[in-house]
């Protein structure tokens, strides 16, 4: 077995050095190597929330009297050219009658509001329940109109009433879900047949 001294053997040095150099570059080569996706991804990454809130209440009323009641564990705002309010952990929206009886009750597991625009999107498990007619929207997603007041989808909906149960692509209601409008209706409906006299 031979010992050299590689600063005297010159050849071995500078194969030694080049190995080096070229296993390094090999490495931050394969190290840098990403997919386009997840480079793209990274770009797609949201702001911090300007503010978070835990276990809220929001009453919305009209010269004095409550017509909604929004709750939710968790809420984050988002401020900047589209303001807007995302609630992960789901909410509930209860609307009142001119008595001030709930009428109506709006629950999701997932909503987003945009401020300017006066519209909240429903999605997961969303459920509407109307007290008064005693009927049951479920579906996966729904949008509320604030300003118009009224609620819509364009995803499948199901409607449970005493005595039916409506299926449907799409609906149109006002927002207490008290008149709705089923698009491209299904199911079995009971009809009463008028006596001939």
């Amino acid at each position: 077995m031979h010992w050299y001294n590689l600063k005297t053997v010159p050849e071995i040095h500078n194969y030694f050095e080049k190995s080096i150099v070229v296993i390094l570059l090999a490495t931050m080569l394969f190290a840098c190597k990403r997919d386009l996706k997840t480079v793209a991804a990274y770009g797609e990454i949201d702001t911090l929330p300007e503010l978070t809130a835990r276990n809220i209440e929001y009453v919305r009323s009209d010269s004095g009297e409550i017509q909604a009641i929004l709750t939710s564990p968790l809420m984050y705002q988002y401020t900047g050219d589209d303001e807007y309010i995302v609630f992960p952990e789901g909410f509930q929206v209860e609307f009142f009658d001119s008595v001030g009886q709930i009428q109506s009750r709006l629950t999701a597991e997932y909503g987003i509001s945009y401020q300017k625009k006066k519209i909240m999107e429903a999605r997961k498990n969303v459920r509407i329940i109307n007290f008064e007619k005693n009927e049951q929207l479920d579906t996966e997603k729904l949008i509320w109109d604030q300003r118009k007041k009224i609620i819509y989808s364009d995803t499948t909906v199901k409607i449970t009433t005493e005595e039916d149960v409506l299926f449907g692509t799409g609906l149109e209601a006002d927002e207490s879900f008290d008149k709705y409008e089923i698009f491209d209706p299904s199911g079995e409906m009971e009809i009463e047949e008028e006596d001939e006299k």
